[in-house]
């Protein structure tokens, strides 16, 4: 039934309609035709280690239309999914590899991932600081990540920290349209069992994919603050549509302004807030009611979860 309604979709949406960085709209764009879409965060990471292959098959169970992967880039040039830059807070780096931390100018050690190969990265546990049923579980490639999801829900990847690797060699956008290129989903409608999302927090980022490497994938701007209106006034979402399809806001901005969805919406725009989870619902009795609010109140289109079992597919 979802892949009737995606190819529905594709065959009756105009062109003209669409935003610059992208001449279709997948399933996450088509939510006024009434269905609201659900991105496990992280996989179901509520429920098992984050970005392992345990949270994305959880999440995939419990009914996500998306599973996201954030991007890092091992010292060998491979794409692997882990939130942050470095490998400490997920992993056992520290006892496998204790002398391979760089010092920091406040004196913090850290382990950066692009300083480690990917047979490296393998050796790392990366489920036992989540809980010891995991332990054995490893950093996953992004070609493992989309072994496991593809045919089953979308992918929704993440160019993190962009520029830092670029500072050190790398080219993280071509090598992620390269990836999705070597796996036949660089067009949008490619695969309609697995739409392809990108994501970033970093406007030149998203631009450099949209107008020099001229991707036609759906672009997603994160956005966690805005000092000086720079991004949410009607003007600043105007300049957004030229190079996304989306903006994902940190669901305070929303819970603050909520109106911001509406000029969204009127500029062309998705949203999908950022991050519900059972573990931070605020002033909301527990997060169903809190992602309820978001989607048939404020009236997002999607949004992020680390909790997919509780997200409220009906109004």
């Amino acid at each position: 039934m979802r892949l009737l309604f995606v190819l529905l979709v594709l065959i009756s949406v105009p062109i003209s309609s669409v935003p610059v960085s992208s001449e279709y709209i997948p399933e996450y764009l088509s939510v006024q035709k009434n269905r609201k879409i659900l991105v496990a965060h992280r996989g179901a990471s509520s429920y098992a280690p984050e970005h392992t292959l345990a949270a994305y098959r959880l999440a995939l169970s419990q009914g996500a239309d998306y599973v996201e992967q954030d991007l890092q880039i091992s010292k060998d040039g491979v794409l692997v999914c882990l939130h942050d830059l470095t490998l400490e807070r997920t992993t056992d780096v520290e006892r496998v590899f204790p002398d391979r931390a760089r010092t920091e100018s406040n004196g913090r050690r850290r382990w950066y991932v692009s300083d480690f190969t990917l047979e490296e990265l393998k050796r790392l546990d990366a489920g036992a600081w989540f809980d010891e049923k995991f332990r054995g579980e490893r950093i996953p490639t992004f070609q493992e990540a989309l072994d496991v999801v593809r045919g089953r829900a979308g992918i929704y990847p993440e160019t993190k920290g962009p520029e830092v690797y670029g500072s050190r060699g790398f080219d993280m956008e071509r090598l992620v349209l390269e990836f999705l290129k070597k796996n036949k989903l660089d067009r949008p409608g490619a695969d309609p069992r697995t739409p392809v999302i990108i994501q970033s927090f970093s406007a030149e980022s998203l631009k450099k994919m949209a107008f020099e490497l001229k991707t036609r994938l759906p672009l997603v701007f994160l956005i966690n603050s805005d000092p000086g209106g720079k991004w949410l006034t009607a003007a600043g979402l105007k300049d957004i549509k030229k190079f996304a399809a989306g903006i994902g806001p940190a669901k305070n901005l929303i819970e603050n302004d909520p109106d911001l969805v509406k000029r969204a919406h009127a500029s062309g725009l998705t949203v999908t807030p950022y991050t519900f989870r059972s573990a931070a619902t605020g002033k909301y009795r527990d997060v169903r009611e809190e992602m309820h609010q978001f989607l048939y109140t404020y009236g997002v289109d999607a949004l992020f979860t680390d909790n997919p079992d509780q997200f409220p597919r009906e109004r």
